[in-house]
């Protein structure tokens, strides 16, 4: 508070803590989610929601607690803004994607970010932290710590690191793979901890990357237009695919978003303002999906195409490209649609929101994301 005394009596006033509290409220209201996901369960069923946020933060949230304060706004009552169960300082800058690799006791939680790192940190021990949660942060160290070679120029100039936009999982062959701001692709050993091969082929930033373990594959996309198909045995691009040649857009665009079906048949590749799916068997443009706004992520669930961008819309596809419905979502600019096999539905985006939705649809809840603010 600014003052001490509601009483009116300027005379305790405090103008840096007046000063504080605007610049909390500003940056609270510039936070953007950028990933979320769904903690493993014993249950099977989605109990806790993990969100990466561009002040760096990787927070977790009870459902059920944030269900409950959702009844508590509807009820007139101040519960918007929710508290972590567990926060960490996971980067220097914007945390931009995360994923959990394998299940249960095991599990580990990877993230990525603007500082060129990708870390770990082992799944009970963000949860069974003894340290409070009011200063949690950089109180757990990772148990991997991975960062992005630095390119040479002109006498021996090394360039900045460059940042990692996205990651993905392989645990057949036990490998982390990163989309880079350099245009390569980098395979890492979970293990050991040790770069294991470099994709290199695309002319520009890398936005996405998915992993087809059936076919020991990858497949990434970049601001080059194209997404490219990649043999994670020799590093070699063995399919080029250009979403924007198999449907006349109406402006270059790059490659913002992927996503790859259960069966590992079908991709879809978000492209400015269009959606295109493919089959990976044949490798060629089944349909083509427009949006007046251009899309930002998108993912399978179930038989559903989930593609949400720069709008509060979540819409929903069949796989023959048929519009099933279109959703109503809280974050204005949506940056992450996260599918649970029960059929819940997690979208994050600008404003620090998350929306969770059931598999029909109602809204079960919609918070603000803390993140690393010490005064919830």
């Amino acid at each position: 508070m600014a003052t001490r005394d509601v009483g009116g009596d300027a005379r305790e006033w405090d103008e840096d803590a007046y000063r504080r509290t605007i610049l909390r409220c500003r940056e609270r209201g510039a936070r953007t989610v950028f990933r979320t996901a769904f903690a493993p369960s014993e249950s099977h069923k989605p109990e806790i929601v993990v969100a990466a946020s561009s002040d760096g933060s990787i927070a977790c949230y009870s459902l059920a607690s944030c269900i409950s304060s959702a009844a508590q706004v509807r009820n007139g009552v101040d519960g918007l803004l929710a508290k972590p169960i567990a926060v960490i300082e996971g980067h220097k800058g914007p945390a931009y994607d995360l994923k959990f690799y394998g299940d249960g006791k095991e599990a580990l939680l990877f993230s990525c970010g603007d500082d060129g790192r990708i870390r770990g940190w082992k799944w009970l021990d963000v949860l069974n932290s003894e340290v409070p949660v009011a200063i949690q942060g950089s109180h757990l160290d990772p148990i991997l710590d991975l960062v992005n070679p630095q390119h040479e120029g002109p006498w021996g100039a090394q360039s900045p690191v460059p940042e990692n936009n996205a990651i993905a999982i392989s645990k057949q062959d036990g490998s982390i793979f990163s989309a880079a701001g350099d245009a390569c692709a980098y395979c890492w050993d979970v293990e050991t901890g040790k770069r294991k091969m470099v994709f290199k082929g695309h002319s520009d930033y890398l936005h996405c990357v998915v992993a087809r373990e059936s076919s020991n594959q990858i497949i990434t996309g970049s601001e080059d237009g194209s997404a490219r198909i990649w043999d994670c045995r020799n590093g070699l691009c063995t399919q080029v695919i250009y979403p924007e040649k198999s449907h006349k857009l109406k402006e270059t665009s790059w490659v913002s978003c992927l996503a790859i079906d259960t069966s590992e048949s079908w991709l879809v590749c978000g492209t400015g303002r269009n959606l295109s799916v493919w089959s990976l068997l044949s490798c060629e443009c089944i349909f083509n999906i427009d949006s007046h706004a251009p899309f930002q992520d998108v993912s399978f669930g179930g038989n559903q195409i989930l593609a949400v961008g720069s709008e509060p819309i979540l819409r929903c596809y069949s796989i023959n490209g048929k519009s099933l419905s279109k959703i109503q979502c809280a974050p204005q600019s949506a940056f992450s649609v996260s599918f649970h096999s029960s059929g819940v539905i997690a979208i994050g985006g600008y404003g620090g929101f998350v929306d969770v939705l059931s598999e029909f649809g109602s809204h079960l809840c919609v918070f603000s994301c803390g993140g690393l603010d010490r005064d919830l």
